[in-house]
């Protein structure tokens, strides 16, 4: 059979501008099943967006539904001489804080030597480090150390209770001892060597002690080792910064759980802008939405529907109790929540037991946070409306897949039989065209012959 581009030589017939149109033709089999899978990515990509604005929506609830948001406490402070910070220990108050004293570390100094990098140790022995407390730490110096070795051998000693530099004072260098920890107990006091000790410490004019801050609250007065004082108030960390009076109150934590509920309010919001977006139509293009009519949308709508309006037990039992209100917006075609502010901070100020008992109750599905977070898992579970809709869509478009492969292995069956046959066709033509050749030229030859006879 001839070749493709040899197509029509024979009969002088156009085969292949007719295999290319009859292919064409057949392609337009593939089509509908490519605008098929164009509608399944299109919807999983519509639920892939429900999903995550619903998980979001979720995620915001959850958090109203921890009993410990409602128990948690801040601080305020005033004035610049502390910060605070409250644990679930601390009760509410309030407190005078006057810092009189910071804690500070002890330094020490030695005598000077000419040279940081010369080896000043004639044979191995122990340094002794003396502390306020009594304690002591024996630290083992090689024979020729220099200073900047001394130096790295105290701050390589594991709980030395110092740190070790260099200071040079314009003439000499010389080592110096500053306290890992403040306070007075830990404060450096002297040390000693217990051979030919290559310098000695300089106690009468480079030694400052540690000292231990020095506080009161509400006139009481109070000491520590360290500026970091825990326990002076109950459940209070207090960090000194400067010497002077500030004010501490312990108060409720408003703000987190304003901050929540706000979340809460603005995921919903968020969740039914996203269902708007997917289910619009606009009637002046004819443009519709990616899920406009779909049934899993209007499961989800109508299961958060049923919790967002019932009732929990309580003082407060429902959304409007606390300031929370379905608002339908005209321009939007759909409701979303709206806040009165005002009640919902009274509700936070002063009834925040009442509050927690509405959202979080006394287990995990018996507030209103709880039931949200059940429908919302069962809509996004594995067995659930939203998981289902996405698996169906997946399942389809790799059907169509299949199909899509199926037809073009069809439609290029068929272009081979049509080229077969068209190469048939050419060659038989041909013939015919050599036999029609053939047998005018014998006519012709006869019509010669009769005429000369």
């Amino acid at each position: 059979m001839a070749s493709i581009s040899s197509l029509g030589i024979g009969s002088g017939l156009d085969l292949n501008g007719l295999l290319d149109q009859l292919k064409e033709a057949e392609e337009q089999k593939l089509v509908p099943i490519l605008e098929r899978q164009e509608t399944q990515q299109t919807k999983i990509s519509a639920y892939g967006q429900l999903k995550s604005a619903l998980s979001q929506f979720q995620t915001a609830a959850d958090a109203l539904n921890d009993s410990t948001l409602y128990e948690s406490l801040s601080t305020n402070v005033g004035g610049s001489a502390i910060t605070a910070a409250a644990d679930a220990e601390a009760q509410p108050g309030s407190y005078n804080v006057t810092v009189d004293t910071l804690a500070t570390r002890g330094t020490l100094a030695s005598e000077g030597v000419a040279a940081a990098d010369e080896g000043i140790t004639a044979a191995d022995q122990k340094l002794t480090l003396n502390f306020a407390d009594g304690s002591t730490q024996e630290i083992d110096i090689a024979s020729g150390s220099t200073l900047e070795g001394i130096r790295d051998t105290i701050n390589a000693t594991e709980d030395a209770g110092v740190n070790a530099t260099i200071i040079n004072d314009g003439t000499n260098f010389r080592l110096a001892l500053s306290s890992s920890e403040t306070g007075a107990d830990a404060s450096i006091a002297d040390f000693s060597f217990d051979g030919a000790a290559p310098f000695t410490s300089d106690t009468a004019n480079t030694l400052q002690s540690g000292t231990d801050s020095a506080l009161t609250v509400n006139g009481i007065d109070i000491t520590s080792s360290t500026n970091q004082v825990e326990g002076a108030i109950q459940g209070v960390t207090l960090n000194l910064q400067e010497e002077g009076d500030s004010t501490v109150s312990v108060e409720q934590d408003t703000r987190a759980v304003r901050e929540a509920v706000t979340n809460f309010v603005e995921a919903y919001n968020g969740l039914k802008d996203k269902i708007g977006d997917l289910t619009s139509f606009n009637f002046e293009t004819g443009e519709a939405g990616e899920l406009l009519g779909d049934g899993t949308v209007r499961t989800v709508e109508s299961r958060l529907r049923d919790v967002l309006g019932g009732a929990v037990e309580g003082e407060l039992s429902i959304l409007s109790d606390i300031g929370i209100s379905h608002k339908y917006d005209s321009g939007l075609g759909y409701s979303k929540l709206e806040v009165d502010q005002d009640k919902l901070d009274d509700a936070i100020a002063n009834n925040q037991g009442a509050l927690a008992t509405f959202f979080a109750g006394d287990s995990d599905e018996a507030g209103m946070a709880g039931q949200i977070n059940t429908a919302v898992e069962q809509l996004l579970g594995s067995n659930g409306r939203v998981e289902g809709a996405i698996s169906g869509a997946e399942n389809l478009n790799k059907s169509l897949v299949e199909q899509y492969t199926r037809m073009e292995q069809s439609i290029e069956q068929t272009m081979s039989r049509y080229r077969s046959q068209f190469g048939q066709l050419d060659g038989m033509i041909a013939q015919m065209n050599q036999t029609s050749s053939y047998l005018t030229q014998q006519f012709d030859a006869l019509d010669a012959q009769l005429g000369r006879g």
